[in-house]
């Protein structure tokens, strides 16, 4: 079963950075779209980046600029650098893939004012 493995979270203070990861236990040459969404307390999850196998990106409004979304084929993996974080990006964040549809596990981000 293909699994998507998130990791890179924590707590920093706002304006800080965190890098997170995604490492798919098969290659994601084969992936068209893979996608980092968030889910913040009692909040909808919702659509953060996306980037195609081309290497194209698209971003929410709330983050763009601030995240960048890429990824390595050869190392199975898509990052997410978020930058000039703020308390507002306190969230849940996971990795998922369209096809198939997996979701990771999420990884607990959490900036202090």
């Amino acid at each position: 079963q293909v699994q998507l493995v998130e990791s890179g979270g924590g707590l920093v203070q706002a304006g800080g950075s965190l890098r997170l990861s995604c490492a798919r236990s098969r290659s994601i040459v084969d992936i068209g779209v893979m996608e980092w969404y968030r889910q913040a307390p009692g909040k909808q999850r919702e659509l953060v980046a996306v980037i195609t196998s081309g290497g194209s990106t698209n971003y929410a409004a709330p983050v763009k600029g601030r995240f960048t979304i890429s990824r390595n084929n050869a190392k199975n993996t898509v990052y997410m650098q978020m930058n000039s974080l703020k308390p507002e990006d306190t969230a849940v964040y996971y990795c998922h893939t369209g096809f198939p549809d997996v979701w990771g596990q999420g990884t607990q981000v959490t900036i202090s004012s």
